[in-house]
């Protein structure tokens, strides 16, 4: 008689059992990295927070301390802050009783038919600053400000009222210095540093009178520098000026600008025109402070100051349409269009322009040499050389100009002049 199998029922639950110990095994296993990795995030995401606290509180704190250096994951941002609890309201309550206003009148004479003269008045006003120079207590001011004015008088912070009168003046800087009666505890005068220090985007603040207001305010960047202006009242231009963002309005000129220092870096002149003759926004300019310190002790000694260069020579800037009308590749520079006879330019040998073209319908001087550098200093505008002699020269010194004629490059010792007082321009 055949025997039945044996149920397999044994080795099935065993495999079975295995099984389970298996998952079972694994679930624990994954259970356990789940939660490493779990609370590893948790961690990570507890320390970010934790970062970003510490961030908050640094930027919250952060004019306590000079700099602050913030570091993202993948950037770095820096905070500045200028000093310690620095803040622009006590900075200005630091200079402005050194500020004054400037008020002057005006008298106009004309005639009618028959001769008979008729007066006009009007009144000027304008801002300036106390200084100390070398003992001698004075207010600096615009030319303009005081050009022609007389019952000048001077106004500080307390309302205190004083005649004053113009001791000496630059037209060419658009400088002038007033002296006044004033007792010496009236008097705080503002430190003066040399704006050859500034670079664009230095913070700089004005202070003075626009258009009236007393003791204002404003404050912005140096926007570019070796800035060239034109003035009503010379031939020749105020080179070197500072432009800054500041508002200028009118009452403004003659003050101070300043850097968070509270020292004077220029002095806050005019606001830049466009092409139609209207103010421009956030377009300011300033005579930088180099000018006030080489020419104030002459200012105040002499009355006057009379050692500016002079190189003898009218020039318009360089452009790609004159450079293909003149054949040249030279798009920088400044192409002399006319020489004074008997000049520094023209006793060195330089060449003015020969002919005109035509461009963009309008007729243009070519054929002159191309200043493209003065003491192996490169010159891209006019605005270039003006600084430059301004800055860095003086009469009677011999530069080297660098031009190019007729596509070959020259250079010729020039010893510069002195430009003629302004009563004889």
């Amino acid at each position: 008689m055949e025997m039945p199998e044996k149920p397999k029922n044994h080795l099935s639950n065993v495999l079975i059992g295995t099984v389970i110990i298996c998952l079972l095994i694994g679930g624990v296993f994954g259970y356990a990295v789940s939660s490493l990795t779990t609370s590893g995030k948790v961690s990570s995401l507890q320390d970010q927070v934790s970062t970003l606290k510490t961030q908050v509180s640094n930027l919250q704190s952060a004019g306590d301390s000079p700099t602050q250096n913030i570091t993202y994951e993948n950037a770095t941002i820096n905070t500045y802050v200028l000093g310690e609890n620095f803040s622009l309201s006590q900075l200005f309550e630091q200079v402005s009783s050194s500020v004054v206003v400037v008020q002057g009148v005006v008298v106009t004479v004309q005639y009618d038919f028959w001769g008979r003269p008729y007066y006009y008045y009007s009144e000027v006003q304008g801002s300036g600053f106390v200084f100390n120079s070398t003992g001698k207590l004075v207010i600096i001011t615009n030319y303009h400000v005081v050009e022609g004015a007389g019952n000048i008088t001077v106004t500080f912070t307390d309302g205190d009222t004083y005649a004053a009168n113009v001791t000496g003046s630059d037209p060419y800087a658009d400088l002038a210095v007033l002296s006044a009666n004033v007792p010496q505890n009236e008097y705080k005068p503002l430190e003066i540093t040399s704006s050859l220090t500034l670079k664009v985007g230095d913070p700089v603040i004005a202070v003075g009178d626009p258009l009236g207001y007393a003791g204002s305010m404003t404050s912005g960047i140096v926007s570019a520098l070796g800035r060239t202006v034109s003035v009503s009242w010379s031939s020749y231009n105020i080179a070197d000026c500072i432009q800054t963002t500041t508002p200028i309005n009118p009452g403004n000129s003659g003050g101070p600008l300043l850097n968070y220092q509270g020292e004077v870096v220029g002095i806050t002149s005019y606001t830049a025109l466009t092409s139609q003759g209207v103010a421009a926004q956030g377009l300011g300019l300033a005579i930088p402070s180099s000018t006030i310190l080489r020419e104030v002790e002459s200012l105040i000694t002499n009355g006057s100051y009379n050692n500016h260069p002079w190189l003898g020579i009218s020039g318009e800037d360089m452009t790609y349409a004159v450079a293909q009308a003149m054949n040249t590749d030279v798009t920088y520079g400044v192409q002399i269009t006319q020489i004074t006879s008997g000049g520094p330019a023209d006793k060195a040998g330089l060449k003015a322009s020969t002919a005109q073209a035509q461009i963009v319908g309008e007729s243009v001087q070519i054929g002159g040499d191309i200043i493209i550098e003065i003491n192996n200093t490169r010159i891209r505008n006019m605005d270039d050389i003006s600084t430059y002699l301004e800055e860095y020269t003086s009469p009677g010194q011999t530069i080297n100009v660098t031009v190019v004629r007729d596509n070959q490059t020259m250079t010729f010792e020039v010893n510069l002049g002195t430009r003629s007082p302004p009563s004889a321009s």
